[in-house]
């Protein structure tokens, strides 16, 4: 590879100071580098540029066998640098044409960098997902309503001929309230751990994501900055809510220590 066709590829952005002594290779075994500017260096591999021209990057991210490599190698990086302290990720292929190119990105953006490294060195980042069960919920489900308690009560003491229209009207108004009972038992998780975190970011969950899947439908999709002070407290605020929850129709996914993804860009939800 000759220096012309020479591409640098940027990790991420983290303290001068990073001691890269032991570190994992990167995107094709590539050892890693840095590039320091102040107090700011950017973790970087040299590439092949005809490899990874725009061409060769738009053919390659549509085939799996190509891409999944690649992003494990990025991911497996900034998972050790996050590990030994603070680091600002960049997405996948981000690519500099020259050294002095990424010396440029850290003189300009120096501010926002520094200001993003001081705030992700708060703590690690941890993810939750949880998801609603309807079969199981729907069990349930009049426990969370009192609407729904009254219909089961009258269906009990009904004559069997009313009771087989007050059973076909619960079961009518049952799948009507799945979607509010979810939505409300969500916004009861978000607020009991917030207090546990530095910052949380809340991703809206969109119709496709809320689709029923395999794991059931998404309800709520939360990251954490958590100091490792507090994760215990987290942890067993996060363990109750399970008992009560869990496998009575909701289904929990928790996940993490991960590069702090949610927290290096301004964000509302805090």
């Amino acid at each position: 590879m000759s220096p012309a066709s020479e591409l640098w590829y940027v990790y991420g952005i983290t303290p001068a100071t990073i001691d890269l002594r032991r570190a994992p290779e990167g995107v094709e075994d590539a050892p890693l580098e840095l590039c320091v500017d102040e107090d700011l260096a950017a973790v970087l591999s040299r590439l092949d540029g005809e490899q990874y021209s725009p061409g060769e990057i738009e053919r390659g991210t549509e085939n799996v066998e190509w891409l999944a490599p690649r992003a494990v190698a990025h991911d497996r990086v900034l998972t050790w640098l996050s590990d030994r302290g603070a680091v600002v990720p960049l997405p996948v292929f981000s690519l500099f044409s020259t050294e002095e190119a990424v010396r440029k990105t850290l003189r300009e953006r120096r501010v926002e960098l520094r200001s993003a490294l001081r705030r992700v060195d708060q703590g690690r980042e941890y993810a939750l997902r949880v998801y609603r069960i309807d079969a199981e919920l729907a069990g349930v489900a009049a426990e969370h309503s009192p609407r729904l308690a009254e219909l089961e009560q009258s269906a009990a003491a009904a004559s069997p001929g009313q009771r087989y229209l007050l059973e076909r009207k619960l079961d009518t108004e049952r799948k009507k309230e799945l979607h509010g009972i979810g939505a409300r038992i969500a916004r009861e998780i978000s607020a009991a751990l917030r207090p546990f975190a530095v910052e949380a970011v809340e991703t809206r969950v969109s119709a496709r994501a809320a689709r029923p899947d395999a794991e059931g439908t998404l309800i709520l999709d939360i990251a954490f900055l958590v100091d490792p002070g507090r994760l215990e407290e987290l942890q067993r605020a996060l363990t109750e809510i399970v008992t009560r929850h869990g496998d009575r129709g909701f289904r929990f996914d928790f996940t993490g220590p991960w590069p702090p993804y949610h927290f290096v860009q301004p964000s509302d939800d805090r």
